[in-house]
């Protein structure tokens, strides 16, 4: 195939699930060629299986397909083993990716797999795994007692809410002897989008924004689902990096949190207790980031726990904050002012 046929093809797959209905255009529009041929280019794929076509002339529609699909389900008991299963039904379906992606699914998967078998009490491991030319996802789902509720019992925390904002700010586990409870700290960051349903609660991050979505619907258990794009240039060693201190041997010292997995829908962030909860475990750390994006203001009382009688308390660990809106940023200064 020469080199220009596999550019065009390349192009048309990563960009066909954006434009379904004009990625000929978009084709012939990127690459100067004619309609005529950028058809004849998307007609070539649909033959070979990576792409699928519905409907008819000017309302045909074009579907990326997947290289490889698999699911398994396995018995969690005490003869699972995470490395197993990475080694014999995951690692042979990525030999073709490059290294560091490899790296990346690795660890998540690894990691996430030996949640499963030390932490969800279940007794079923399910596992899905989808490979295309836009994205490699992982599923690691359990039918246990899920994530969010057994770290709300294991802690004492309000409800499954509260957990999830402790889980994302790190180093939480319910077995400290044998887990550092960085797992899924780094995981989310290592993939392009990460998510974990669990309860009445979907906890995702993509594109490095946490947000939270409440559910109607309960679920059994928690469904873990990891994307990471198979060209991505990302590396693990760089996250690890941008969380941890050289000078405190490499540990995890350092952590980033959006402010708004502490609110709760219908609220605003005025209270003492608020910040409380939002400041529990910082000490914990040497340097924590506080993600104001997606809150419009704050009250004097959460702002001057935080950033005045938190950190007169706690002067070993350096506050820092960002994305604030003009309100925030009056509020936070003000208790910065008043510091003593």
């Amino acid at each position: 195939m020469r080199q220009k046929t596999r550019n065009v093809q390349h192009f048309i797959l990563r960009n066909v699930s954006e434009h379904p209905r004009s990625i000929v255009a978009k084709t012939a529009l990127e690459f100067g060629i004619t309609r005529q041929s950028a058809s004849r280019h998307v007609a070539q794929l649909v033959r070979s299986g990576q792409l699928s076509a519905t409907g008819h002339t000017k309302g045909r529609a074009y579907k990326l397909e997947p290289y490889q699909e698999a699911t398994t389900n396995l018995t969690i008991d005490d003869s699972l083993a995470e490395d197993r299963v990475w080694r014999e039904w995951l690692a042979p379906k990525l030999k073709d990716i490059p290294g560091n992606v490899l790296d990346i699914c690795h660890y998540g998967f690894t990691e996430m797999v030996n949640n499963v078998i030390d932490h969800s009490e279940g007794d079923t491991l399910s596992l899905g795994f989808t490979y295309s030319a836009r994205e490699i996802e992982l599923i690691v789902i359990d039918n246990g007692v899920g994530i969010f509720n057994k770290i709300q019992k294991a802690f004492d925390l309000d409800d499954p809410h509260h957990a999830l904002l402790e889980l994302a700010k790190g180093k939480l586990t319910t077995d400290p002897k044998n887990h550092t409870g960085e797992g899924i700290f780094f995981s989310s960051r290592m993939f392009d989008e990460f998510a974990i349903r669990s309860s009445e609660l979907l906890f995702t991050r993509e594109d490095n924004e946490d947000w939270l979505l409440d559910r109607a619907s309960d679920i059994t258990g928690t469904i873990i689902i990891m994307n990471i794009d198979p060209e991505s240039t990302r590396i693990d060693r760089d996250v690890y990096d941008e969380f941890t201190s050289e000078h405190e041997d490499f540990g995890f010292t350092r952590t980033r949190i959006h402010v708004k997995l502490a609110q709760y829908e219908g609220e605003r962030l005025i209270s003492r207790s608020q910040a409380k909860r939002l400041l529990a475990r910082f000490e914990q750390f040497k340097e924590v980031y506080l993600d104001f994006g997606g809150i419009e203001s704050i009250g004097q009382a959460f702002a001057d726990e935080i950033f005045r009688v938190f950190s007169n308390n706690h002067p070993d660990v350096q506050i820092y904050y960002g994305e604030t809106t003009p309100d925030v940023e009056r509020m936070i200064q003000r208790a910065l002012s008043v510091k003593s």
